[in-house]
Protein backbone atom coordinates (compact mmCIF):
# COMPACT_ATOMS: atom_id res chain seq x y z
CA UNK A 1 0.00 0.00 0.00
CA UNK A 2 2.79 2.37 0.99
CA UNK A 3 4.59 1.51 -2.22
CA UNK A 4 1.50 2.33 -4.28
CA UNK A 5 1.16 5.68 -2.53
CA UNK A 6 4.79 6.53 -3.32
CA UNK A 7 4.27 5.59 -6.95
CA UNK A 8 1.15 7.78 -7.11
CA UNK A 9 2.99 10.72 -5.53
CA UNK A 10 5.88 10.32 -7.98
CA UNK A 11 3.48 10.20 -10.93
CA UNK A 12 1.66 13.28 -9.67
CA UNK A 13 4.98 15.11 -9.25
CA UNK A 14 5.94 14.30 -12.84
CA UNK A 15 2.58 15.55 -14.06
CA UNK A 16 2.93 18.79 -12.09
CA UNK A 17 6.49 19.32 -13.34
CA UNK A 18 5.32 18.70 -16.90
CA UNK A 19 2.44 21.14 -16.50
CA UNK A 20 4.79 23.74 -15.04
CA UNK A 21 7.19 23.33 -17.95
CA UNK A 22 4.34 23.63 -20.43
CA UNK A 23 3.09 26.73 -18.62
CA UNK A 24 6.58 28.27 -18.63
CA UNK A 25 6.94 27.40 -22.31
CA UNK A 26 3.60 29.05 -23.12
CA UNK A 27 4.57 32.15 -21.13
CA UNK A 28 7.92 32.31 -22.92
CA UNK A 29 6.23 31.98 -26.31
CA UNK A 30 3.73 34.65 -25.31
CA UNK A 31 6.50 37.05 -24.26
CA UNK A 32 8.40 36.36 -27.47
CA UNK A 33 5.25 37.11 -29.46
CA UNK A 34 4.79 40.41 -27.60
CA UNK A 35 8.47 41.30 -28.15
CA UNK A 36 8.13 40.58 -31.87
CA UNK A 37 5.01 42.73 -32.14
CA UNK A 38 6.71 45.61 -30.30
CA UNK A 39 9.82 45.27 -32.48
CA UNK A 40 7.74 45.21 -35.66
CA UNK A 41 5.79 48.23 -34.46
CA UNK A 42 8.97 50.19 -33.75
CA UNK A 43 10.43 49.31 -37.16
CA UNK A 44 7.19 50.36 -38.86
CA UNK A 45 7.25 53.66 -36.97
CA UNK A 46 10.87 54.26 -38.00
CA UNK A 47 10.00 53.57 -41.64
CA UNK A 48 7.00 55.90 -41.45
CA UNK A 49 9.05 58.69 -39.90
CA UNK A 50 11.74 58.25 -42.56
CA UNK A 51 9.15 58.54 -45.33
CA UNK A 52 7.70 61.67 -43.74
CA UNK A 53 11.14 63.19 -43.27
CA UNK A 54 11.92 62.58 -46.95
CA UNK A 55 8.71 64.13 -48.22
CA UNK A 56 7.59 66.95 -45.92
CA UNK A 57 9.03 69.71 -43.85
CA UNK A 58 9.97 68.62 -40.33
CA UNK A 59 10.03 71.46 -37.79
CA UNK A 60 12.51 74.05 -39.08
CA UNK A 61 14.12 72.13 -41.93
CA UNK A 62 13.24 71.37 -45.55
CA UNK A 63 12.67 67.81 -46.68
CA UNK A 64 15.10 65.86 -48.84
CA UNK A 65 12.71 66.14 -51.79
CA UNK A 66 12.63 69.93 -51.45
CA UNK A 67 16.39 70.31 -51.08
CA UNK A 68 17.16 68.12 -54.10
CA UNK A 69 14.68 69.79 -56.46
CA UNK A 70 16.48 71.41 -59.39
CA UNK A 71 15.65 74.88 -60.72
CA UNK A 72 16.87 76.68 -63.83
CA UNK A 73 18.80 79.93 -63.36
CA UNK A 74 18.90 82.86 -65.79
CA UNK A 75 21.97 81.38 -67.48
CA UNK A 76 20.08 78.16 -68.24
CA UNK A 77 21.95 76.00 -65.72
CA UNK A 78 20.29 73.57 -63.32
CA UNK A 79 20.73 74.39 -59.64
CA UNK A 80 19.50 72.26 -56.73
CA UNK A 81 17.48 74.13 -54.13
CA UNK A 82 19.99 73.17 -51.43
CA UNK A 83 22.73 74.86 -53.47
CA UNK A 84 20.60 77.99 -53.85
CA UNK A 85 20.41 78.13 -50.06
CA UNK A 86 24.13 77.39 -49.74
CA UNK A 87 25.00 80.31 -52.04
CA UNK A 88 23.32 82.63 -49.53
CA UNK A 89 24.64 80.95 -46.39
CA UNK A 90 25.09 83.32 -43.47
CA UNK A 91 22.37 85.69 -44.65
CA UNK A 92 18.70 86.04 -43.89
CA UNK A 93 17.01 84.62 -46.99
CA UNK A 94 13.60 85.75 -48.21
CA UNK A 95 12.11 83.27 -50.68
CA UNK A 96 9.31 84.51 -52.95
CA UNK A 97 7.44 81.79 -54.86
CA UNK A 98 5.51 83.46 -57.66
CA UNK A 99 4.42 83.44 -61.32
CA UNK A 100 3.67 86.17 -63.84
CA UNK A 101 0.19 84.70 -64.49
CA UNK A 102 -0.71 85.15 -60.79
CA UNK A 103 -2.57 88.47 -60.13
CA UNK A 104 -1.83 88.41 -56.39
CA UNK A 105 1.87 87.87 -57.11
CA UNK A 106 1.97 90.98 -59.30
CA UNK A 107 -0.03 93.00 -56.77
CA UNK A 108 2.46 91.96 -54.09
CA UNK A 109 5.54 93.25 -55.94
CA UNK A 110 5.39 96.78 -54.40
CA UNK A 111 5.25 95.20 -50.93
CA UNK A 112 8.30 93.02 -51.51
CA UNK A 113 10.13 96.04 -52.96
CA UNK A 114 9.36 97.94 -49.77
CA UNK A 115 10.70 95.03 -47.73
CA UNK A 116 13.89 95.09 -49.80
CA UNK A 117 14.35 98.77 -48.98
CA UNK A 118 13.87 98.13 -45.27
CA UNK A 119 16.13 95.07 -45.16
CA UNK A 120 18.74 95.48 -47.91
CA UNK A 121 21.20 93.04 -46.33
CA UNK A 122 18.86 90.07 -46.72
CA UNK A 123 19.11 87.81 -49.77
CA UNK A 124 16.02 87.72 -51.98
CA UNK A 125 15.37 84.54 -53.93
CA UNK A 126 12.52 84.44 -56.46
CA UNK A 127 11.27 80.99 -57.47
CA UNK A 128 9.01 81.15 -60.51
CA UNK A 129 6.31 78.65 -61.47
CA UNK A 130 5.64 80.35 -64.80
CA UNK A 131 4.32 78.33 -67.71
CA UNK A 132 7.35 79.10 -69.88
CA UNK A 133 10.87 80.40 -69.39
CA UNK A 134 10.12 83.22 -71.81
CA UNK A 135 7.19 84.44 -69.70
CA UNK A 136 9.38 84.21 -66.60
CA UNK A 137 12.24 86.25 -68.04
CA UNK A 138 9.90 88.81 -69.57
CA UNK A 139 8.20 89.37 -66.20
CA UNK A 140 11.52 89.84 -64.38
CA UNK A 141 12.46 92.59 -66.82
CA UNK A 142 8.99 94.13 -66.93
CA UNK A 143 8.66 94.45 -63.16
CA UNK A 144 12.37 95.10 -62.57
CA UNK A 145 12.59 92.44 -59.87
CA UNK A 146 15.82 92.64 -57.89
CA UNK A 147 17.26 89.43 -56.49
CA UNK A 148 18.27 85.91 -57.51
CA UNK A 149 15.92 84.28 -59.99
CA UNK A 150 15.14 80.62 -60.63
CA UNK A 151 12.54 78.84 -62.72
CA UNK A 152 10.75 75.54 -62.14
CA UNK A 153 8.65 73.97 -64.89
CA UNK A 154 6.07 72.53 -62.50
CA UNK A 155 2.56 73.35 -61.38
CA UNK A 156 1.74 74.27 -57.79
CA UNK A 157 0.56 70.69 -57.32
CA UNK A 158 3.89 69.29 -58.55
CA UNK A 159 6.49 67.48 -56.48
CA UNK A 160 8.11 70.66 -55.16
CA UNK A 161 4.77 72.25 -54.32
CA UNK A 162 3.62 69.19 -52.40
CA UNK A 163 6.89 69.04 -50.50
CA UNK A 164 6.35 72.54 -49.07
CA UNK A 165 2.55 72.37 -48.71
CA UNK A 166 2.08 74.92 -51.49
CA UNK A 167 -1.61 75.80 -51.80
CA UNK A 168 -1.33 79.48 -52.72
CA UNK A 169 1.00 81.93 -54.42
CA UNK A 170 2.61 84.24 -53.75
CA UNK A 171 4.23 82.30 -50.94
CA UNK A 172 7.00 83.69 -48.76
CA UNK A 173 9.48 81.70 -46.70
CA UNK A 174 12.16 83.22 -44.47
CA UNK A 175 15.40 81.41 -43.64
CA UNK A 176 17.56 82.70 -40.79
CA UNK A 177 21.37 83.00 -40.81
CA UNK A 178 21.71 79.53 -39.31
CA UNK A 179 19.86 78.05 -42.28
CA UNK A 180 16.68 77.27 -40.34
CA UNK A 181 13.15 78.10 -41.46
CA UNK A 182 11.97 81.15 -39.49
CA UNK A 183 8.68 81.77 -41.34
CA UNK A 184 7.29 78.87 -43.33
CA UNK A 185 3.98 79.99 -44.76
CA UNK A 186 3.20 83.66 -45.39
CA UNK A 187 1.14 84.63 -48.44
CA UNK A 188 1.75 88.38 -48.41
CA UNK A 189 4.89 90.49 -48.03
CA UNK A 190 2.99 92.85 -45.73
CA UNK A 191 1.74 89.99 -43.55
CA UNK A 192 2.25 90.76 -39.84
CA UNK A 193 4.01 87.47 -39.09
CA UNK A 194 6.27 87.88 -42.11
CA UNK A 195 7.27 91.45 -41.16
CA UNK A 196 7.65 90.62 -37.47
CA UNK A 197 9.97 87.71 -38.30
CA UNK A 198 12.15 89.86 -40.55
CA UNK A 199 12.29 92.63 -37.97
CA UNK A 200 13.29 90.16 -35.26
CA UNK A 201 16.04 88.67 -37.43
CA UNK A 202 17.28 92.14 -38.38
CA UNK A 203 17.59 93.12 -34.72
CA UNK A 204 19.33 89.84 -33.95
CA UNK A 205 21.73 90.33 -36.87
CA UNK A 206 22.58 93.83 -35.69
Amino acid sequence: MKKNILIAISALSLILVGCKKNEESNITKGLESIDNKISNGINHLKDTLKIKHDTIVIHDQFSTVTLNKEFTNLQGSKVAFKNILAENKGKTIVIDIWASWCPDCIKGIPSIEEVQKQYPDAAYVFLSLDKTEEAWKTAIEKYNLKGSHYYLNEKMSGEFGKSIDLDWIPRYIIINKEGKIADYKSIAADDKTFLFTLKKLEKKDN
